[in-house]
């Protein structure tokens, strides 16, 4: 009797968590509910799941990283605190932290709520991963596969099914296939020009968009790709002496975003019941970097580990200082924003685009 008692017993504690959540933030419109939040990316969105993946360096689960996050425990988060896998979840009133697939004390009663797949270093082209030895975007759909026969396990299918239908997936991607894998290695500059690199990148967008689809996903969030041209560490290594914005990284980041916009706009109208939105995150996080003051901080071309101008990842350490005053900064590291910007960034996006989500 008790065998056959325990698992109802499970799955009656599963659907009483899911339905306990933090106060939203955002106002829903009237019969909405988001169960759950998912995840897909780069070191923007990873909230930890590269400290369990061996074939990669980008790692961040030492200090300072998370010094203003859970009493100053690095969790694998590139931040000082929070990213916004957790600001989203906590805008639609979900949960305060956004758990990694991967982490070993992911617990069963977190599967229903979401989880993130991002890993540090992926992008669009299968190569960016390559080389920063990251989870890829194939990778990422594999151990989403694996979650969905999880869930089902747990809650059953017809659960299950509602939960990806209501739910809401981003997807953050596109940085490091223009900063790293085309301009820093050089590597597909000896193959394409931009205008046939971004099509590459545009194309695998499409593919994974249309995968998720038939796995479920009916409200999908695409992240435009951000200025890297004016990111401390680029500044630094292609910005000149005066460490100006690299112009021709950024024109490449927009031709991407346009190209993106319009596939998604092509996208939505072939995919049935479906709302695939492009979120602009280029045009308020450029504003922010250019005119700090106008936003509450201080310093916008440098981040507050180190010098500020090219620690990342592991020259991001222990050994080195960190600002006095994190929220002067526009960005944590070379190449991560602060919690405090993540967040202005977070909220004015979802309030823009809330209702072509939902």
């Amino acid at each position: 009797m008790a065998s056959i008692c325990a698992p109802l017993i499970l799955r009656f504690i599963l659907l009483v968590l899911v339905s306990c959540k933090i106060m939203a933030l955002l106002k829903l419109p009237q019969n909405v509910s988001v169960p759950a939040v998912f995840v897909f990316g780069d070191s923007i969105v990873d909230t930890g799941n590269n400290n369990n993946n061996m074939e990669t360096s980008a790692r961040c689960n030492f200090p300072p990283y998370g010094k203003d996050l859970r009493g100053g425990i690095p969790t694998g988060r590139f931040s000082n605190g929070k990213v916004p896998s957790d600001l989203i979840a906590e805008e639609f009133g979900i949960k305060e932290f956004l758990p990694a697939y991967l982490d070993p004390n992911l617990q069963s009663s977190e599967l229903a709520t979401g989880v993130c797949f991002a890993s540090g270093g992926s992008g669009y082209d299968p190569l960016t991963s390559q080389l920063a030895g990251a989870i890829p975007l194939s990778g990422q759909v594999d151990m989403f596969k694996e979650y969905i026969v999880k869930l089902q396990g747990l809650i059953g299918e017809d659960r299950t099914t509602f939960i990806l239908a209501n739910s809401l997936f981003f997807v953050v991607l596109g940085s490091n296939d223009i900063s790293n894998t085309y301009f820093l290695s050089r590597i597909r500059q000896l193959q394409y020009d931009i205008p046939s690199y971004t099509d590459i990148m545009v194309n695998s967008a499409s593919n994974f968009l249309e995968e998720i689809y038939e796995l479920g996903a009916r409200r999908i969030g695409v992240f435009s790709a951000p200025p890297v041209g004016c990111v401390p560490f680029q500044r630094t290594m292609a910005g000149g002496l005066e460490r100006k914005c690299v112009e021709n990284y950024n024109n490449a980041i927009q031709l991407f975003n346009s190209k993106l916009s319009k596939q998604i706009d092509s996208l939505s109208h072939n995919f049935p019941n479906t709302r695939i939105t492009y979120m602009d995150v280029y045009t308020p996080l450029l504003d922010i970097i250019l005119n700090p003051q106008k936003y509450g901080h201080k310093v916008g071309d440098r981040g507050c580990c180190g010098t500020g101008t090219i620690e990342v990842t592991f020259s991001c350490n222990y050994l080195n200082p960190t600002c006095p005053n994190v929220l002067d900064y526009v960005f944590w590291d070379g190449f991560h924003p602060t919690e405090s910007v993540y967040r202005k960034i977070v909220v004015s996006v979802l309030n823009k685009y809330l209702y072509q989500l939902l």
